[in-house]
């Protein structure tokens, strides 16, 4: 994120705003690089059960670029191709590319981030979510200074953008610049409320006219981050609190999809292998004109009338199509009762085909590997219990979400969850449990939502990589 004084003209501001949409090469570049370096840093990683998992599944740190670059912030850049995101990265300060370009890691150890309560804002004033509320949230804090992370918050239960964000500033200098900026920060028009984290922590005890210990636990628990905490969790393993089971073998995680069963890779974060993922012909519908966008819960809900598994849907945000799998081959009947209830998508007349052979081999692998992900995040949970957390957002995105440097709601890193849900099982040993769609959303992906880690292991203790290198409601 560029960083701007607070003083900046009004003519300048506009014209940045421009840059960053509209772009030059190097501009995108640097912007892929820097949404990576966040999903690595020391403010996102230890408290994002996902990327942690991938992080401390090899003793070298290393984490698969393409697992990276298939996160929901990630989207606007992976169509430009692997490659390109390599290079991208291999501008980075922060983190190395192997040889090969497949895998990046951190060239310095995690430390645990210290004053992020101090170096945190409130301000509240934006208004309604829109699809691109965390993208603008960002710009709007970085003329103030590099963020870290940028949180929108949410009510519990519903995930309702409350229309107020938590901002972790990478300075305290930047703090003060916004704090102290002259005019007032303002939306649309309209000056924002604005205060320190810890001013809004006091306000509301005193609000709530909380003393003495009452009132020192409440601050402490708005003041520190919810959820998946790796250093919480070495912790506890070094005071004994995590040695049940940890001796125990892990058993291995079996996927059943579409009436095969299917050995889960671990390695990547969970993953199959292409050759085993059968391919059942006429199991996929392909729906065009839905205009960009598309509605998970209404494209369901009819579908849910006729068929027993919930299908599995895969749409990007912003493309005029997407794909609807089913757990078997469809029949006339069937096609013609999705033809004819679900005629329209995000309001638009949709149009229905059958995908050619080839696109619907990848959507079904595609499928498979959405599938293993949630079936080894599962496994992990049966077994240690699971976390929720990340980087901001509500996960605020969400790669918060992946608080995206922001937080969406799980989404950020904003907005509600994106991304198919397949209805595929797991097994673990002889347990089967259905499939619930992906749980790997992260805080400000800033969309803020539930972060999910590895099965079967007690969290892994930071081991130095061989070749670490060492940088000089309102």
């Amino acid at each position: 994120m560029s960083t701007e004084s607070a003083a900046a003209s009004d003519e300048k501001k506009p014209a940045e705003v421009t840059a960053i949409h509209e772009g030059s090469e190097d501009e995108k570049l640097r912007n892929a690089r820097k949404q990576i370096e966040f999903y690595f840093a020391d403010s996102n990683l230890p408290f994002d059960k996902f990327m942690w998992s991938l992080h401390t599944a090899n003793a070298e740190h290393w984490v698969p670029i393409k697992t990276v670059s298939s996160f929901k912030r990630m989207r606007e850049y992976v169509s430009n191709g692997h490659e390109w995101i390599v290079k991208a990265l291999r501008t980075s300060e922060e983190l190395e590319v192997d040889e090969a370009g497949e895998n990046a890691r951190r060239r310095t150890e995690v430390q645990p981030p210290k004053g992020q309560f101090e170096r945190s804002i409130y301000a509240k004033g934006f208004g309604d979510e829109t699809s691109d509320l965390q993208k603008k949230l960002e710009e709007f804090f970085s003329q103030y200074g590099e963020t870290n992370a940028v949180r929108m918050r949410r009510v519990d239960g519903n995930k309702q953008f409350k229309g107020s964000v938590f901002v972790e500033f990478a300075e305290m200098k930047s703090v003060e610049a916004f704090l102290n900026a002259d005019p007032k920060p303002s939306w649309d028009g309209t000056e924002l409320l604005i205060m320190s984290k810890e001013a809004y922590c006091d306000m509301k005890i005193k609000e709530k006219g909380l003393t003495g210990k009452t009132a020192e636990m409440r601050k402490d628990s708005i003041a520190s981050r919810k959820g998946f905490n790796a250093f919480q969790e070495m912790q506890d393993e070094k005071k004994g609190k995590g040695q049940k089971g940890k001796d125990k073998p892990n058993p291995e995680v079996w996927l059943e999809f579409m009436g095969s069963k299917i050995r889960v890779q671990e390695g990547d974060g969970g993953s199959v292998k292409s050759e085993d993922v059968p391919y059942i012909k006429g199991a996929t519908m392909k729906f065009t004109g839905c205009g960009g966008d598309a509605n998970f819960t209404e494209m369901k809900t009819p579908l849910r009338e006729r068929f027993a598994r919930v299908p599995y849907i895969q749409f990007s945000k912003g493309d005029d199509f997407g794909l609807v799998g089913f757990d078997k081959a469809l029949t006339e009947d069937e096609i013609e009762y999705v033809k004819t209830n679900l005629k329209t998508v995000n309001s638009n007349d949709v149009q229905w085909s059958i995908p050619e052979e080839e696109e619907e081999k990848q959507f079904q692998i595609d499928r498979a590997n959405f599938a293993a992900r949630s079936a080894l995040l599962r496994s992990h949970d049966r077994k240690g219990g699971s976390s929720r957390g990340g980087r901001g957002g509500g996960r605020g995105g969400g790669r918060g979400g992946r608080g995206g440097r922001g937080g969406g709601g799980r989404g950020g890193r904003g907005g509600g969850r994106d991304g198919g849900r397949s209805g595929e099982k797991s097994q673990s040993a002889a347990t089967t449990e259905e499939q619930s769609g992906e749980k790997r959303k992260r805080a400000v992906e800033p969309d803020g939502g539930p972060d999910t880690g590895v099965r079967g292991q007690a969290i892994p203790t930071i081991a130095p990589s061989k070749k670490a290198k060492t940088d000089a409601a309102l």
